[in-house]
């Protein structure tokens, strides 16, 4: 699910995390991002037209499997789950 935005009193104050068949690979807060909400969403809108239900991805926090020690990819069959206290969350099934 998604709420609207005044459903959401602080934007850079929402707990993200990130698992990947039930093990947390990423656990982080939206203040920690290198550009606040509003000033993404006023640089996006100023080129093009945001509509309901658009999704803005704005790269990801610390924990990429890639970059372990050995890397540890994705492989067909794992699940992962994002999710975003107070605005809902996505799951999806690597497939081949």
């Amino acid at each position: 699910w998604v709420v609207h935005r005044s459903a959401v009193p602080d934007a850079q104050a929402l707990h993200m995390e990130l698992d990947v068949n039930g093990e947390v690979r990423q656990n982080a807060s939206t203040q920690d991002m290198l550009f606040d909400v509003p000033a993404i969403i006023e640089q996006l809108s100023a080129g093009l037209t945001l509509h309901p239900g658009d999704v803005i991805a704005t790269g990801t926090p610390s924990g990429v499997g890639f970059a372990m020690t050995p890397p540890r990819c994705l492989e067909p069959g794992d699940v992962i789950r994002a999710r975003i206290d107070g605005l809902g969350e996505l799951v999806n099934t690597v497939v081949d």
